[in-house]
C-alpha cells in the first residue's frame, strides 16, 4: 500500500460542456438515475410475473420477491435521495 493519501477522482473538465444552457450537472445526473430507476422498476415486474408465472408453486418465490423488492427499495431510495433510512442502522 503507498503512504500516500487518495486524491479525489475528478471528471475531465469539458465532459459537460455539451450541455445546453441551464442544465447542470447535477440536474442530469438526478435525471440519469430516474431512468435507471424506471428500468429497474419495469425489469423487476417483469420478472415478478414471470417468476409467479411459470414458478408458482416453488415456495422460495414470495420471499425472494420480497427481499429483493426491500434490498432495491433501499437502494434505489439511497441513491435518489441520499437518505438511507432502511439502510441506516447498517451504515458506520
Amino acid at each position: 500500500m503507498s503512504d500516500q493519501p487518495l486524491q479525489p477522482f475528478s471528471l475531465p473538465t469539458n465532459l459537460f460542456s455539451h450541455l445546453p444552457a441551464g442544465v447542470s450537472e447535477g440536474t442530469l445526473l438526478t435525471w440519469v438515475l430516474y431512468v435507471i430507476f424506471a428500468f429497474w422498476a419495469i425489469y423487476t415486474l417483469v420478472a415478478i410475473y414471470h417468476w409467479l408465472r411459470y414458478s408458482h408453486t416453488s415456495w422460495l418465490a414470495f420471499p425472494a420477491i420480497a427481499f429483493h423488492l426491500i434490498v432495491s427499495l433501499a437502494l434505489m431510495s439511497y441513491i435518489l435521495s441520499g437518505n438511507a433510512w432502511l439502510l441506516a442502522p447498517y451504515l458506520p
